[in-house]
């Protein structure tokens, strides 16, 4: 596998556990201890920062 595709696959997979951090906190987030919350909403930062950087990565990448 060329290490464009491998990069595409990462991004995919890290798009969908940001979407499904984001679902939790957005449907859930009013419910949890706030410690929780809060440790919640820095991963989905923390994920979103990543995937930016995974894009420009891969952009480059041939």
């Amino acid at each position: 596998m060329s290490t464009r595709n491998e990069l595409n696959t990462i991004t995919s997979t890290l798009t969908e556990l940001a979407a499904r951090i984001t679902h939790l906190v957005e449907s859930e987030g009013d419910t949890m201890a706030n410690d929780v919350y809060t440790e919640l909403v820095a991963a989905e930062r923390t994920v979103g920062a990543l995937l930016r950087r995974l894009s420009r990565v891969a952009s480059r990448s041939t």
